[in-house]
């Protein structure tokens, strides 16, 4: 009897779980839960075959209705079955657009009071050519006092965020305590990843390198004081030599070589700092709003998968989205670096994925995920993964299987998305159970 209580011990020490995300539109625009009867029954499903638990996003868009006000409903209802259900719970704080990434289905803006200043202010991300992009405030907005509060007072983009989490915390602070709400991922960019918008939907198609997104009147006067401070005052602006958005790296003077000159490092650490830095002023508060929760309670942010280009020696489209990637620099181990600082965990995308071949666009998913888990576990921090588009295979799963117990051992696995595709096919449920059992016992 103390042999089988000791090796089911064992099974549960070395299960990595696995969540499920939920639709999109989960919550409809006036803050409640969408078919709750439904919802119940597919979660009930997950359950019976030993699911762990389910994330979803909470939209910045629809419950801050106004300034300071924020509307709950929805997601505590959620919150109250997964509780009676007996699954896990992890909040996404979607602070970006819904529509306009790749699986968007459903459109849902940041609040329109948050949107009339940033087009006002010009606190939006814009590329070389002025396109500004509504899915996420730029970074120049963090500290900037011009967002309106509950009682008039101005607030900056991370205070909103602060308040934003604050609020949550208080409201969900019965399932903080009883362990349901396990994990707050913090949307820190687009699609709620650490990242500039460098691949905008609108004009971007793959494989191409992206644009750079630092053009906004802010970000450049920040680049050209610290220009000058590094003893350069004629650099005065970022690459304007960088191509567009469906450019590949050969067609482009600064990927080709500039990169590699005195101003190209300095642009390409100016710009992938500014990030990092970023991510640090919005994980700070995103900490400091949970400090009362559980210490079980997971803090963690994720960086996106671009792995197109990644077999390039310019990593162009890493780059544009602010990962600098070569010539000796490592974003993703500077990212991880400031969440060990701050005590938070690192997600990543596209554990699905295999490496191509070796023509353009040298595309290394399988050896960047490699990457990131060996400087997670050179950090010291737990890194977690998701699938980036629908897995279909069984030979998906299985790659995913090999990551998670690669260059470090996963936290955890969240897997795109719910749907009926998933519980009504009968292959497809079928990989999925074969999936969850072996996750169980790796």
């Amino acid at each position: 009897m103390k042999l089988l209580a000791l090796l089911c011990l064992f099974a549960v020490i070395i299960a990595i779980p696995v969540n499920v995300m939920l639709p999109l539109d989960l919550v409809n625009s006036d803050g409640s839960l969408k078919n709750p009867s439904n919802l119940k029954s597919q979660l009930q499903k997950l359950k019976s075959v030993n699911t762990d638990g389910v994330m979803t996003d909470v939209w910045w868009g629809i419950v801050e209705y106004q300034p300071g006000k924020y509307n709950w409903e929805g997601y505590l209802d959620l919150a109250e079955m997964c509780e009676e259900i007996g699954l896990k719970l992890q909040f996404v704080m979607s602070f970006h657009q819904c529509g306009g990434n790749v699986g968007d289905t459903v459109n849902i803006p940041i609040p329109s009071f948050v949107r009339s200043v940033a087009h006002a202010e010009g606190l939006l991300y814009k590329d070389h050519d002025g396109h500004e992009d509504e899915e996420y405030l730029s970074l120049s907005a963090d500290h900037q006092a011009v967002f309106p509060g509950a009682n008039g007072q101005k607030r900056t983009a991370v205070q909103m965020y602060s308040d934003y989490m604050s609020s949550l915390a208080a409201a969900f602070k019965q399932y903080l305590a009883s362990g349901t709400l396990n994990e707050i991922e913090v949307g820190m960019g687009p699609a709620g990843e650490l990242r500039y918008p460098g691949y905008q939907q609108k004009y971007w198609s793959y494989p191409g390198i992206g644009e750079f997104q630092c053009f906004d009147k802010y970000l450049l006067a920040d680049f050209a004081t610290a220009a000058k401070a590094a003893g350069h005052p004629e650099w005065k602006s970022p690459p304007n030599d960088a191509g567009n958005y469906n450019s590949w790296p050969s067609s482009t003077s600064f990927f080709q070589g500039g990169y590699t000159s005195t101003y190209g490092r300095f642009f390409q650490t100016w710009y992938s700092d500014r990030l990092v830095g970023h991510g640090r002023d919005v994980l700070k508060v995103a900490k400091a709003a949970f400090a009362n929760a559980p210490n079980s309670l997971v803090v963690s942010g994720k960086v996106s998968g671009i792995h197109w280009w990644y077999g390039d020696a310019s990593h162009a489209a890493e780059m544009t989205t602010g990962y600098y990637n070569t010539d000796g620099h490592d974003t993703y181990l500077d990212i991880s670096k400031m969440m060990a600082d701050l005590g938070c965990d690192i997600i990543f995308t596209c554990l699905e994925m295999r490496d191509g071949d070796n023509n353009p666009p040298y595309s290394r998913p399988y050896s960047l995920v490699e990457q990131v888990e060996y400087d997670a576990k050179k950090a010291g921090i737990a890194f977690s993964g998701e699938n980036a588009l629908p897995i279909n295979s069984w030979y998906q799963y299985q790659t995913v299987l090999s990551q998670v117990n690669n260059k470090t051992k996963s936290r955890s696995f969240t897997m795109l998305r719910l749907g009926d595709d998933l519980l009504n096919d009968g292959q497809k449920w079928g990989w999925f159970q074969q999936f969850l059992n072996q996750m169980h016992s790796i």
